[in-house]
């Protein structure tokens, strides 16, 4: 489903000045000088996929920028922990084809096939690629890469039991992957801008992109960056909940963006519940607890999820244990005084082998829930983890403006800011490293295939970034009466009360938006304004937040992470994309759609 805001805010400028910093070139627009850059590529976002993108892009020989508003190890792949899924066949034998069917089911069908299999295909060639470049993995006795058993994962299409296919840095994955590939991205010569906060793209009258525009945090400087390619890989926005995994920094900038450039998105509406988030902190145990043996019981001691998956059980497909858990509260099973949350046993399990296999999460249980999971459960409650929908992308990263897959020239996507879509209604664990890994790398091959290096210059428009500089000093300037931290939370608590099970949240979501125009910020400064940059972010959630609210409405039906109770006629400009159900060529066949049973 594609979904496209039908009014992006305009705002008028007013005048002020900032001091001069050396860079390129330099020009007024709005009262503030702006300093402009010129690169081959430019990559929004240095998570999993932006250091791929960046690696890959100066590796070809491309003039590379990296633009992120945090330094890059403290993005947030850093949390990932579980691990990357690939058949490597390790530990048992395995077949990407067979990697492919259950990312297809976990989709519930709603998956791009021909990216599945291009993802899917590639996955033990990246993960191979990953331990070259210097990628720490576990190992097994005989000194091969480690792989772990995680939810929704098979063999012989379904049929052959339980993969073992996530490989393993014990349960710190992604920090071993964001590390490993920031060198990678040092060794050829990325030029990084740290601490800058991207405000927008720059885009053409016909419909180009030309670049973006953006915010030295440390001095308040404007920087326009010119590019023949601009990969946008900025993450989700989990943060528009109350309760979630992600990082502070998860504000949706780059599909914010996108849809003030007039762009669409694309099932915004399918958000990840991780069965096990630690009540009531909301911090992260992997999956791969349950990979390694651990059990979620409920106050009966019963280990429960044989009544919602009777095969996969407590490995079955996240949305599936997530509901399975939400049931159980529901109907008077949860645990505590209260009954509200589900207690997951890893006390079971040799404390050597927690201590080797699980380290991160025995340290996080001690200090968020107070438990020694040698010793006693750990509580868990599903906790917002993940979008699936983001900026609509074919499988070579090139961004879509429409239902018909047109390419929109000189921007591409990557990561949890795209859609490939090779997740569809529910992402599989461990998809989300490798979907960060290959299309990083794609967008750079991509990028390679377009743009040859020594390509001379993008020429910017004059006007260029000049509403999002009147955007900006509009908030700089703003007097109103809310503050941002305040309607973050009022945005945080709607989503989380209206989003999980659809009712009539759209309403209450739209008032929301409407406060914004209310919000006042005390600071008038530029050097680290970050009363400034969190207004940017909220608006940044509240546009994400609300396209979710009228997409989730508009889908009558319960699918994948999606559960529906209600529908209403909605404003908002709702298209739809087809499925593409087939895949590259001939190496994977088609998979049709059946009842989805873990």
């Amino acid at each position: 489903m594609l979904s496209r805001m039908a009014n992006p805010l305009k705002r008028a400028a007013r005048p002020a000045a900032i001091a001069g910093v050396r860079a390129v070139s330099t020009t007024q627009i709005g009262g503030y000088e702006v300093f402009d850059h010129q690169y081959d590529a430019v990559v929004i976002g240095a998570g999993g996929a932006g250091l791929r993108a960046a690696a890959g892009l100066v590796g070809h020989g491309l003039k590379t920028a990296c633009i992120t508003k945090v330094f890059p190890t403290r993005s947030h792949t850093v949390a990932a922990q579980g691990g990357i899924n690939g058949a490597l066949a390790n530990m048992t034998e395995d077949d990407w084809r067979w990697h492919a069917y259950d990312t297809v089911k976990g989709a519930d069908w709603l998956g791009d096939q021909d990216a599945i299999q291009h993802m899917c295909r590639l996955a033990p060639e990246v993960i191979l690629e990953l331990e070259s470049f210097g990628l720490p993995f576990s190992r097994t006795p005989e000194g091969k890469i480690y792989q772990r058993a995680f939810g929704g994962q098979s063999l012989k299409f379904g049929k052959g039991g339980q993969a073992y296919r996530c490989a393993a840095a014990a349960d710190r994955t992604g920090h071993a992957i964001l590390h490993t590939l920031y060198g990678m991205a040092l060794k050829f010569d990325c030029l990084f801008f740290v601490e800058y906060f991207a405000m927008d793209l720059i885009m053409s009258d016909d419909g180009k992109c030309l670049g973006c525009i953006a915010m030295c945090m440390e001095d308040g400087s404007i920087h326009r960056f010119g590019a023949h390619s601009t990969i946008v890989a900025t993450g989700g926005f989990g943060r528009a909940y109350q309760s979630c995994t992600s990082a502070h920094t998860c504000t949706g900038d780059g599909s914010a963006m996108a849809t003030r450039a007039g762009l669409p998105m694309q099932d915004l509406e399918f958000v990840q519940f991780h069965p096990t988030g630690i009540f009531p902190a909301g911090c992260l145990l992997t999956e791969g607890c349950r990979g390694e043996g651990g059990i979620l019981r409920n106050s009966e001691g019963e280990p429960f999820m044989a009544r919602y998956a009777p095969t996969a059980k407590d490995l079955a497909s996240r949305d599936v244990v997530s509901r399975g858990m939400t049931l159980e509260i529901r109907e008077g099973r949860g645990c505590g005084p209260n009954g509200d949350h589900i207690h997951l046993h890893l006390d079971h399990l040799p404390p050597e082998f927690l201590a080797e296999r699980l380290p991160g999460i025995s340290e996080t249980a001690k200090i968020f829930a107070g438990v020694d999971v040698t010793r006693e459960p750990a509580p868990v409650l599903p906790t917002v983890h993940y979008n699936m929908g983001g900026i609509p992308t074919n499988w070579k990263t090139q961004v879509l403006k429409d239902e018909q897959n047109t390419v929109v020239p000189g921007l591409l996507a990557a990561g949890e800011a795209a859609c490939a879509s090779v997740h569809g209604a529910n992402r599989l664990g461990a998809n989300s490293l490798l979907d960060l890994v290959v299309f990083g790398r794609q967008a750079a091959d991509t990028t390679a295939e377009l743009v040859k290096p020594n390509t001379a210059p993008v020429k910017l428009p004059a006007s260029a970034g000049e509403s999002s500089i009147a955007r900006m000093d509009q908030m700089r300037f703003s007097k109103g009466s809310t503050k941002t931290s305040e309607l973050r939370r009022e945005l945080q608590v709607a989503m989380q009360k209206y989003a999980p099970v659809v009712q009539k949240g759209k309403d209450v979501i739209v008032d929301i938006m409407k406060k914004y125009k209310d919000v006042g910020i005390s600071d008038r400064g530029l050097v680290w304004n970050t009363d400034l940059v969190e207004c940017l972010e909220l608006e940044n959630l509240l546009n994400q937040g609300v396209q979710e609210m009228f997409s989730a409405e508009a889908r009558k039906e319960s699918r994948g992470a999606h559960a529906h109770e209600d529908y209403q006629d909605s404003k908002v400009i709702l298209k739809y994309r087809a499925v593409i159900d087939q895949p590259l060529d001939q190496e994977m066949k088609h998979i049709p759609p059946m009842k989805r049973v873990y």
